[in-house]
């Protein structure tokens, strides 16, 4: 059974993918092997979209921007007596909350593994997603209870002073959000920081609109009635965030990721017989890994094999890290978690 277990060595992720089989040897006596796969696997996969150093400036400015925008905007919400003006101030500082989450969890994500950490921290970037969803949340309904306050008991708003502010806020936020566009496509944790920002403009946009008409009709009751409605539109963008994050942090199969395909794709490579344990889960927000047992009763098909596998997993399903564990099916394998490939 020696030479099936040539590639068992795929083991070095940390995974504790072992616990039903008796292949503690696999991980000694095979140094050279376990070379060979430790750099073949984690040759691929670690570029992130994007430039890190132009993402982390992207940060710098937006924090910096955001920080000073909350100061002015708190200050002449409070003297203008502006329910939105103060809660969009509210609502920009868990930006600026949010920011400084989303960019210390991008640092963290490239830390190098190390024995405790063995895939490095690279999930912290999925925790900041889904706290940047959370704080979204709870902004929420700071901005809610403000506004239902002042619709029970309305006072008057200064509405010039509030649209110039909002004016403001929507320069901030738009440039923001602007620095962030083109990562967040690959990234959940660069559009979680995306999101907050355009929400935050469209927030600015309708704060300006609302000091607009309260000067026009003296209607001091819509500059919370705006409050509410910019809340129900933020919502709205932050459910399919929260939900999407919950799920990676839940080591579920990402969204972008076809399962069904993958376990097609590989029933279908020469000499396997059968698939099982096959695990699919997001390490971070940009980087997929996978672990499977091929039975293949011919035997070791030899590195080359394994390797035009793995670049095919990369090419074609955007997986990053696999480790393969290739059986002589001689024994009963099956993994008491599942024994199908995950939906």
């Amino acid at each position: 059974m020696g030479h099936d277990h040539h590639h068992a060595h795929g083991h070095q992720h940390g995974h504790d993918h072992a616990h039903d089989h008796d292949h503690k040897d696999c991980s000694h006596g095979k140094p050279q092997a376990h070379g060979h796969d430790h750099g073949h696997h984690h040759g691929h996969g670690h570029h992130h979209h994007g430039d890190p150093n132009s993402q982390g400036r992207a940060f710098a400015i937006a924090i910096a921007l955001n920080a000073i925008f909350v100061t002015i905007e708190f200050t002449y919400g409070f003297l203008a007596n502006s329910t939105a003006l103060m809660a969009d101030a509210g609502h920009n500082l868990s930006d600026v909350l949010g920011l400084a989450l989303a960019w210390g969890a991008a640092i963290l994500s490239r830390l190098a593994p190390n024995a405790r950490y063995t895939y490095g921290l690279r999930s912290s970037s999925m925790l900041a997603a889904l706290f940047n969803a959370m704080l979204l949340m709870v902004a929420c309904g700071a901005i809610t209870w403000e506004a239902v306050r002042q619709l029970m008991q309305p006072t008057p708003v200064a509405g010039a002073t509030v649209s110039v502010v909002a004016a403001i806020g929507i320069a901030v936020n738009g440039l923001s959000a602007m620095l962030f566009m083109s990562g967040s496509k690959d990234d959940i944790n660069i559009r979680g920081a995306y999101l907050h920002l355009a929400a935050d403009a469209a927030i600015s946009l309708g704060v300006l609109l609302s000091g607009l008409a309260v000067m026009a009709t003296g209607w001091t009751w819509l500059d919370p009635a705006v409050s509410l409605a910019i809340v129900a539109i933020i919502m709205v963008s932050t459910w399919s965030l929260l939900k999407q994050s919950l799920k990676m942090v839940m080591a579920a199969v990402p969204e972008s990721v076809d399962a069904n395909a993958i376990d097609q794709f590989l029933r279908e490579r020469d000499g396997v017989s059968d698939v099982h344990d096959l695990h699919i889960w997001a390490m971070s927000t940009t980087e997929t890994a996978l672990t499977a047992h091929l039975v293949m009763p011919g035997g070791y098909p030899g590195d080359q094999a394994i390797d035009d596998i793995t670049a095919r997993l990369k090419a074609e399903f955007s997986i990053h890290h696999c480790t393969l564990q290739v059986e002589l099916g001689t024994t009963e394998h099956a993994c008491c978690l599942q024994s199908h490939p995950p939906h």
